[in-house]
């Protein structure tokens, strides 16, 4: 049985949001109460096909029509909010908005004319916000999980462990795109379908490659599942069944488009359970999902109706129960309880965050380091492992992706990458201007970057036996050099030549050369050494 949440709604706090999702094929709103398990209860759903990006793959515009037509939906909608009285509103634009040359014209036009603000989102964050709305509403504890939201001009692909997201994809293949390109909208000749076909098996194999994982299932959001559901649902008489959780068979997606495609749009449109709106488009989205449960090796599916305005509104729910905390206690308790779900050793990853912290305080007035990166590096280190999940010789990557996609309450977006660049680097090749993930930022961020990942790598050789042997660490600068004394009760041989192995980096960066020793060995008579005084991680 899946757990919720609970939480107290205070009477002060938001009793009414609103979520509005602008995409390719419609237009949808959705006006809804948060609830005391976190969820909500929808008062209005209003959807209008407006068809925004329509002929947008052969013309890189907005189809003029079907904009002003998108304009009139949306200043209707903003009476319907008026109306309930909506205190929370969010406006999200997706594909269309993304990709067509004239997408921020039409923004500006329905800020200046309606009032409304869009936000258009990149596809991993419209990923993002279907597989939370699938996290919130599906038991996915002890599952590797293949999440799908297929639009009209995208399809997002979520693969997760359970509620760990470990990696999101972003793809062309929508339903109204597929349709133009491949002459969609009558019916399909054996010759068009063999095309259809073969253009998604293409973007399919050079998007997702070899999955980082392999799914045991697959959930499907947006109206192309919940229309199968329907279709299959209606030809067995259970019309009365929710379609939340409605589980469907590869081979009843294969014979259900089989028999689709090779029907007239007249005859399509009178298929119990399909929206005649979306007759010219459900083969390409159908086989969308054929093509993807192929790919991946999965022989069933379950439908979640609720699709990305899910998620958003379940973001807003969260929002409305009052404004994220800034305490440090709260983000290292969020942070613990990240690196628990993915099994970590937390004994030693607490210990290799403690020791970060040390040295971090104490290189800080030497070498200029910004004293609030401490607490980020801390986090990084207790962090660091949790790829292990999903594989031990690549973990580190894991880790990365893993922590890029996560939802610590108390982290900003960029501290959370921060975070997660940390731990991609924490071993394995040093951090290159040529990898992707770090090449993005900018110079002195790069710099700041590298020197945070010395100090991380020199702390988890430390505790090289996970056995926390060495108790803490006192950093002496020495003319020309750094000396680090290791503490412990004896000598902790493994660990110390656990440190001496991750040198490099810091002698690289820090641009000194670096001795570690026994404190019990050596003494320090010149130099300055910072005294012992940070605090353990909270």
């Amino acid at each position: 049985m899946m757990q919720r949440r609970q939480f107290v709604i205070s009477p002060e706090l938001v009793q009414r949001i609103a979520a509005i999702d602008v995409g390719t094929n419609s237009i949808r709103l959705i006006i809804a109460e948060p609830l005391a398990d976190g969820t909500y209860r929808v008062l209005d759903d209003e959807r209008e096909n407006t068809r925004l990006g329509r002929n947008l793959g052969s013309t890189g515009k907005l189809d003029p029509e079907a904009a002003q037509r998108s304009l009139d939906t949306l200043r209707r909608m903003r009476q319907i909010t008026e109306g309930y009285q909506v205190q929370m509103m969010r406006i999200i634009g997706t594909s269309a908005l993304r990709e067509a040359s004239d997408g921020e014209e039409f923004c500006r036009k329905v800020r200046e004319e309606i009032g409304l603000n869009i936000e258009v989102i990149s596809s991993e964050e419209e990923a993002q916000l279907a597989f939370f709305g699938v996290a919130r509403h599906f038991d996915l504890s002890n599952k590797n999980v293949a999440v799908a939201d297929i639009g009209g001009g995208s399809t997002e692909i979520v693969l997760a462990l359970g509620p760990l997201v470990e990696k999101t994809y972003a793809t062309r293949l929508g339903a109204v795109r597929l349709s133009e390109a491949h002459g969609g909208g009558q019916t399909w000749t054996d010759e068009q379908f063999a095309e259809l076909t073969r253009s998604i098996d293409t973007t399919l194999e050079k998007t997702l490659k070899k999955p980082v994982l392999w799914p045991h299932l697959l959930v499907g959001s947006g109206g192309t599942f919940t229309s199968l559901a329907a279709m299959i649902m209606a030809a067995r008489g259970k019309q009365a069944l929710p379609v939340r959780g409605y589980q469907v068979s590869r081979a009843e997606v294969r014979h259900l488009l089989d028999a689709l495609r090779k029907m007239t749009p007249k005859v399509r449109r009178c298929v119990p359970g399909l929206s005649p709106e979306r007759a010219d488009i459900i083969v390409a989205g159908l086989s969308v999902i054929d093509r993807l449960m192929k790919y991946l090796k999965l022989n069933l599916l379950q439908v979640h109706a609720g699709g990305v305005r899910d998620g958003l509104l379940l973001t807003m729910v969260d929002r409305s129960l009052g404004p994220p905390t800034d305490d440090p206690h709260d983000r290292w308790a969020a942070a613990e309880r990240f690196a628990t779900a993915c099994g970590t050793d937390l004994n030693h990853a607490r210990h290799v965050a403690r020791l970060a912290g040390q040295l971090h305080e104490q290189l800080a007035p030497h070498f200029g380091l910004e004293p609030a990166d401490r607490p980020l590096l801390e986090i990084a280190a207790l962090l660091q492992d949790v790829g292990y999940v999903i594989n031990y010789d690549q973990h580190h990557k894991h880790s990365y992706q893993l922590i890029l996609n996560s939802r610590l309450s108390g982290l900003r977006p960029g501290e959370i990458e921060l975070i997660a660049n940390l731990a991609r680097y924490h071993r394995g090749a040093r951090p290159k201007k040529k990898h992707e993930q770090f090449g993005q930022f900018l110079p002195a961020e790069r710099k700041r970057i590298r020197k945070l990942v010395a100090i991380l790598r020199l702390a988890g050789g430390f505790d090289r036996t996970h056995s926390q042997q060495v108790e803490s660490v006192t950093v002496v600068v020495h003319p020309g050099r750094v000396e680090l004394l290791a503490h412990s009760r004896q000598s902790p041989e493994v660990d110390l030549w656990g440190a001496r192995r991750r040198t490099e980096l810091f002698e690289r960066y820090f641009e000194v050369p670096i001795d570690i020793n026994w404190a019990g060995a050596s003494t320090a008579t010149n130099g300055t050494a910072a005294e012992l005084t940070a605090p353990a991680a909270p």
